[in-house]
């Protein structure tokens, strides 16, 4: 149980400095992509988004752009940091949405496939967009928890919305279903473009990433693995 900070102790430093102290007094770690909203305290969120601005408001100052008279930045640090922390970061400092589960009364044991999702994610490298689409196969069993499909989209956008690199994002969210629905087998097959590839750098602008994440039944039944791949091949990916 996190201890509460005497006002004095409070007024004294940032706020991004009390959540980040709350983070190493609990061995918690806190990487790019990790959820911290835990050690987040009420009123704390709108706090580091004025943090944020003014640290934003920094780098455009030492970038030699004058966001004093310039119309088109004067509001620039402010609206990154509205964006960074409320919608594309938004993963790392809020919690799971809920999620409601339902068991499995017909005892499903089908092949169930969603997507694809449409997912956002930024890369931990360069903070560039990764724009793509995922597709996840399920194979429940009679103790599975089922979710309603919008609830896929939901998690899906929670694991994503933080900045980091495609490999992990993908096993992050194979977690996350696993744990939530116990299913007998999962798969999940990812789709992107990499605008740190495509607007730096090399600048290719066809070049994708796919990669995918098998568990269970999926990495033993060969012919399960290949109706997965051809489903998803059938239907454009």
């Amino acid at each position: 149980m996190n201890q509460p900070e005497s006002p004095s102790a409070a007024a004294a430093q940032s706020v991004s400095d009390r959540i980040r102290q709350r983070l190493e007094r609990a061995r918690v770690r806190f990487h790019a992509n990790d959820n911290i909203a835990a050690f987040i305290e009420p009123g704390e969120l709108q706090l580091l988004q004025a943090e944020v601005e003014d640290k934003l408001a920094q780098v455009l100052h030492s970038l030699v752009i004058d966001t004093d008279s310039d119309h088109n930045t004067r509001e620039t640090a402010r609206r990154v940091a509205k964006m960074y922390l409320n919608e594309v970061f938004s993963g790392r400092y809020r919690a799971a949405p809920d999620v409601t589960e339902f068991p499995n009364v017909e005892r499903l044991n089908e092949l169930m496939i969603v997507g694809p999702i449409t997912i956002r994610s930024a890369c931990s490298h360069h903070l560039c967009p990764i724009i793509g689409k995922v597709w996840i196969g399920i194979m429940p069993n009679e103790h599975s928890n089922l979710i309603g499909l919008s609830k896929y989209v939901r998690l899906a956008d929670w694991v994503m919305s933080r900045p980091q690199i495609q490999e992990e994002a993908v096993t992050r969210l194979a977690d996350l279903l696993q744990e939530r629905m116990q299913p007998d087998g999962l798969a999940i097959v990812m789709e992107a473009d990499h605008f740190c590839m495509q607007w730096r750098g090399v600048k290719d602008t066809d070049s994708q990433m796919i990669n995918s994440v098998m568990r269970g039944v999926f990495l033993t039944d060969a012919s399960l693995r290949r109706e997965f791949l051809a489903l998803l091949r059938r239907n454009g990916s």
